[in-house]
């Protein structure tokens, strides 16, 4: 995975940030990486009407990357995440490979990559403290993970697949099914966050 990273870099011609990356910062983003890939096989199946649900223990992993990494390193990790699994590695919910970007929970996928900028952004600049800090960026990132993650499943259904599908429907039977565990997860990566973090020093791992 910390090879990845470092292609993903050179890929998306990140040339300077790549040559400035240390071994240690492209190990722990890789690590990161694989254990949001890990989080994929801890996993409750939910068969639904139109589509089956997986909720995994992915999100708490993603979170403790924005916690821990900030946000260029955490939603870096995440990328590296989704390139493997895009190159054809079955390290998402459902296998993995170029096609899956038409499955329509695809999006929950990306929404983790956005989520993680944006909780990583809020920790490195809010004026809050402790377990308010991560809470408050863990719920505010929880909702844009499924408010993509919803959008693009409806979008999928509707005009890929050709399945009309309403947006509330999408919202009541694939969002608040597993919003609620998500949300717990919020808690325990606040809880987690703050335990640790402090432990390791300020930015230790991840030298900006």
């Amino acid at each position: 995975y910390g090879y990845c990273f470092n292609d993903l870099l050179q890929l998306g011609g990140i040339n300077d940030l790549g040559d400035n990356m240390k071994t240690k910062e492209i190990t722990v983003c890789g690590l990161f990486a694989a254990a949001i890939a890990v989080g994929a096989f801890l996993k409750v199946n939910i068969p639904l009407p139109l589509y089956e649900m997986h909720f995994t223990l992915q999100w708490l992993f993603v979170m403790l990357a924005a916690f821990v990494l900030g946000a260029k390193f955490g939603s870096l990790s995440v990328a590296t995440y989704l390139l493997m699994g895009l190159m054809g590695l079955p390290i998402f919910a459902a296998g993995g490979g170029p096609a899956y970007v038409f499955r329509p929970g695809f999006g929950f996928l990306l929404g983790f990559l956005a989520a993680a900028y944006i909780m990583g952004k809020i920790t490195e600049k809010s004026q809050l403290t402790g377990f308010t800090k991560y809470i408050t960026a863990a719920t505010v990132g929880l909702l844009v993970y499924y408010g993509i993650g919803a959008v693009y499943f409806y979008a999928i259904k509707n005009f890929y697949v050709g399945e009309s599908v309403s947006f509330m429907l999408v919202l009541v039977q694939y969002c608040l099914i597993t919003i609620l565990p998500d949300f717990l997860l919020c808690l325990l990566a606040s809880e987690i966050a703050v335990r640790v973090i402090p432990a390791l020093g300020s930015r230790s791992l991840i030298q900006e």
